[in-house]
C-alpha cells in the first residue's frame, strides 16, 4: 500500500513542475508584453498627393512611366504649351503697342496743356486791360462836368471798356474750352495695368504646362499616355513620398499608457521577416470611427474592425511610426507589418 502511496507522489510531481513553470512563463510573457507591446495590426504608410495640372491640354510629353522612383524636379510630363505661348507673345505686343499709344497721347496732352496756359496768360493780359480801361472812364467822368475832358474823349474810353470787358469774357470762354479739351493718358494707364496682368497669366499658365516632382517619390497609378488631354485640377497620377516612410501600428487603448511622441519602435515587414528597422512613434491617433451606431464622428476618421462583435474587446488606436532607415526595395504603401514599442522611453510631450 505505501508503495503504491510513493508511486503517485512521484508520479505527480512532473506534473505540479510543468504547471510551476508554465505559471511563470506566463508571467514573464505578460511582463514582457506589458513592457514591449507588439502588434501584428500594422501596415507600411507615406504621404501621397495627386499630380494635376494647373491648366487645359494636350500631353505632348510623359516623361515617367508607372511605379518608376523621381527626383525633386524631374520632368513628369508637358502639355502642349502652345496656346499659352500664343497667349504670352500676344499680350508682350499689346503692351508694346499700348506703350507707344500712351507715349504719342502723351504728347497731345501736353500740347493741350500748353495751350491752356498760353490761354490762362491771355486772360491775365485781357483782364489787366479791362481793368485798366475801367479806371481811365472813372477818372474821365467826373472831368467832364468840368470841361476837363470832352463828351468825345468819355465815350471813346467807355467804348474801350466795354470792348475790353468783352475781350476779358472772350479770353475766358476760351480758357474754360482749352481746360476741357486738356484729356490724360489715365484710361490708357488703367488699361495698361490690365494687359500686364494678362500677360503675367499667360507666363504662369505657360510655366504650368511643365509639370516636375515636388520632392523624391515613386509614381503610382499611371494610367495614360502621350496624346491623351489632361484637364485642369484633374489627377494624372499619384507619387509617393518616399523620403519618409511610417509604420501604422493599431495598438489596444490598454497597451497606450506610457507610449508617447519619440518613443523607439522597432518593426519588420511580413515581406522580408529578417530584416528589423528601428523607429519611434510620431503620433497617436486621438479619434477613430466607432462600428456601433449613435454619435456620427467626421468621416475622416479611422475605423478598426473590432475582431469579436459578441464580446466586449477593448477599442484599437492607430500609433504612427516613422521609420528612420527604410529599405526602399521594401516598403510599400500597405505591406503588412509588425511594431514593438519600448514603453515609458520618449520625449515627455503632453501634446500626444
Amino acid at each position: 500500500m505505501a508503495t503504491t502511496v510513493s508511486s503517485t507522489k512521484k508520479r505527480a510531481w512532473p506534473a505540479i513542475v510543468l504547471v510551476v513553470l508554465t505559471l511563470l512563463l506566463a508571467l514573464v510573457v505578460i511582463r514582457e508584453l506589458d513592457r514591449a507591446p507588439r502588434t501584428d495590426d500594422a501596415y507600411v504608410y507615406a504621404d501621397t498627393i495627386d499630380i494635376v495640372p494647373e491648366v487645359n491640354g494636350r500631353i505632348v510629353e510623359l516623361a515617367v512611366r508607372d511605379n518608376q522612383a523621381v527626383k525633386q524636379g524631374d520632368l513628369l510630363f508637358r502639355i502642349d504649351p502652345r496656346p499659352y505661348q500664343d497667349a504670352f507673345t500676344r499680350g508682350k505686343a499689346s503692351l508694346v503697342a499700348l506703350d507707344r499709344q500712351i507715349e504719342l497721347t502723351q504728347r497731345t496732352v501736353n500740347a493741350q496743356q500748353y495751350n491752356a496756359q498760353s490761354v490762362r496768360a491771355a486772360v491775365e493780359r485781357a483782364r489787366a486791360a479791362a481793368g485798366q480801361a475801367s479806371d481811365t472812364l472813372h477818372r474821365m467822368e467826373p472831368l467832364l462836368s468840368h470841361g476837363y475832358v470832352s463828351a468825345e474823349d468819355v465815350d471813346r474810353a467807355r467804348t474801350a471798356q466795354r470792348a475790353t470787358q468783352a475781350e476779358l469774357s472772350a479770353a475766358q470762354l476760351q480758357a474754360q474750352q482749352a481746360a476741357a479739351a486738356v484729356s490724360g493718358v489715365d484710361a490708357l494707364v488703367a488699361q495698361r495695368a490690365v494687359v500686364t496682368a494678362e500677360i503675367a497669366i499667360a507666363e504662369l499658365n505657360l510655366e504650368y504646362a511643365t509639370v516636375r516632382a515636388p520632392f523624391d517619390g515613386r509614381i503610382v497609378a499611371l494610367k495614360t499616355s502621350t496624346g491623351q488631354f489632361a484637364s485642369a485640377l484633374k489627377p494624372v497620377f499619384t507619387l509617393i513620398d518616399t523620403r519618409r516612410w511610417y509604420v501604422v501600428a493599431n495598438f489596444r487603448e490598454t497597451e497606450l499608457k506610457g507610449i508617447r511622441s519619440g518613443t523607439p519602435a522597432t518593426v519588420y515587414l511580413m515581406s522580408d521577416t529578417g530584416q528589423r528597422f528601428k523607429g519611434s512613434v510620431d503620433s497617436i491617433s486621438y479619434g477613430v470611427a466607432p462600428d456601433e451606431g449613435g454619435l456620427a464622428l467626421p468621416g475622416g476618421l479611422p475605423r478598426i474592425q473590432r475582431t469579436l462583435n459578441w464580446v466586449h474587446v477593448s477599442q484599437r488606436f492607430p500609433v504612427k511610426i516613422r521609420v528612420d532607415n527604410p529599405n526602399p526595395e521594401l516598403f510599400r504603401v500597405g505591406t503588412s507589418a509588425v511594431a514593438v514599442l519600448e514603453r515609458g522611453r520618449g520625449n515627455d510631450d503632453s501634446g500626444h
